[in-house]
């Protein structure tokens, strides 16, 4: 299996878990906001999913970056 079919199946499979653990953790939690678009508004949801799923989604776009620290001289 090739380095880039493992890295993307890696952070497919750790941020899905991360998903799955936010889901049943928010599942008691009162607290609701709404997020304000250009457009519209979202319904209300539980502020600890809309923090976790922005966490989660910046996690796995992150993951696509490779960032190369080495100096090449």
């Amino acid at each position: 299996m090739s380095v880039i079919l493992k890295k993307i199946f890696f952070a497919t499979t750790f941020n899905s878990c991360l998903f799955l653990l936010l889901v049943i953790g928010i599942q008691n939690s009162s607290i609701k906001s709404k997020v304000n678009f250009l457009i519209n508004e979202t319904v209300k949801l539980p502020i600890s999913f809309i923090i976790g799923a922005s966490f989660i989604s910046g996690s796995l776009i992150g993951s696509f970056f490779n960032i190369n620290l080495t100096k090449k001289s």
